[in-house]
């Protein structure tokens, strides 16, 4: 389906709107909405955070205009209006009820609880419906949300700091700072972004780091999870603070248990058959609560642990201009290859300077 130019930058519009969701609508998706009649937008808004309403209900309040309404209008959505009742009645039938006449869809919802049906259901009412334009921007925004509702677990993103010579920490486990200022403060944004930040309990030994949100504004602070198979995490850990942690452990001790729910923490129990917690299973564990985006931060040998059971999506590498040399620890702890055939080969798909630092995203080709 061909779109215009004019479709486009209301798109790219709504699309802007839906970024403001960025930090706040979790298990939600981020979506944006405007309404134009006669070339002229007349009403725009965007999902604040789940409970309140969606982008389409915001935007057909915010109309403006000599009758006050969107009749004939046409919607420009960043996600297919549900179709459903959930914390809040269905978009479809408020824009079908608003009158208005046109309404162009960047993707279809991978919601099953709508899936197509929200786009039906407009069309059914003679509302001329249009899909796909700016879909794999509106995909790139919501990309942990489809990943929970297609494969049932969130998308996770590894977030590596390291030297030029691939080395995230001295052989004492020493590591702070090996990256700048500039760099921490773009990495607090994807935590910011994250639903949930991960990390071992070897960074939590080691660096006692809190995994809070402090160097960007937000509303809320994601899931802290710590994947502690022993239950070693020390009652005064510095993560522990402010409570809203998970620990992820494969077998129970009633002592440690107590002392650890008393600072707040809830305890699954998620073992493997080595005696380890099941990454696979505590992705899906993940999933069940809602959680959409994943920001690992983590040391070398549990990342080496997440890329071999198939759980990272994406990387997340800042690079410093600094050599640490081979005593150094490296960025993932793989087994040694004797042929460059079992590489696992990355896509490119970001390269930007971060102050001093290079950021890298990337993902498996």
């Amino acid at each position: 389906m061909s779109f215009s130019a004019v479709d486009h930058g209301f798109m790219a519009r709504a699309l802007q709107l839906a970024r403001r969701g960025l930090y706040s609508t979790t298990p939600n998706p981020r979506v944006g909405c405007v309404m134009v009649r006669d070339g002229s937008v007349i009403g725009e808004g965007w999902h604040e955070q789940a409970g309140l309403p969606h982008a389409e209900a915001v935007a057909l309040n915010a109309i403006v205009g000599a009758d006050g309404t969107a009749k004939g209008a046409t919607a420009y959505v960043t996600l297919e209006p549900c179709s459903h009742f959930g914390r809040t009645p269905p978009c479809a039938d408020a824009l079908i009820e608003a009158g208005v006449a046109r309404v162009v869809v960047a993707m279809q919802d991978p919601n099953p609880l709508v899936a197509g049906q929200g786009m039906a259901r407009l069309a059914a009412a003679g509302i001329e419906v249009a899909s796909g334009l700016l879909e794999a921007e509106a995909r790139e925004l919501n990309i942990g949300f489809v990943s929970r509702m297609t494969r049932g677990r969130p998308w996770l993103r590894l977030k590596v700091a390291a030297s030029l010579d691939g080395k995230t920490a001295l052989n004492n486990g020493v590591s702070q700072w090996i990256t700048g200022p500039d760099a921490r403060r773009d990495a607090h944004a994807w935590r910011a972004r994250s639903c949930a930040v991960l990390t071992g309990i070897g960074t939590v030994r080691d660096d006692n780091p809190r995994l809070t949100v402090r160097e960007v504004q937000t509303t809320r602070q994601p899931l802290r999870v710590v994947i502690d198979s022993r239950l070693e995490t020390p009652p005064d850990a510095a993560v522990l603070e402010g409570g809203h942690v998970l620990i992820a452990a494969a077998r129970d001790d009633a002592a440690r248990s107590a002392a650890l729910r008393a600072r707040g923490a809830e305890i699954v129990l998620l073992p493997n058959a080595e005696g380890k917690v099941e990454l696979a299973g505590l992705m899906q564990e993940l999933g069940r609560r809602g959680i959409n985006e994943v920001l690992a931060e983590a040391g070398t040998r549990l990342n080496g642990s997440l890329l071999r059971e198939g759980c990272v999506d994406e990387l997340l590498i800042y690079q410093a201009p600094m050599l640490i040399g081979d005593a150094a620890r490296g960025m993932f702890g793989l087994a040694e290859l004797s042929d460059l055939a079992g590489a696992r080969r990355l896509n490119i798909i970001e390269r930007r300077v971060v102050g001093a630092d290079f950021r890298i995203r990337a993902r498996f080709a």
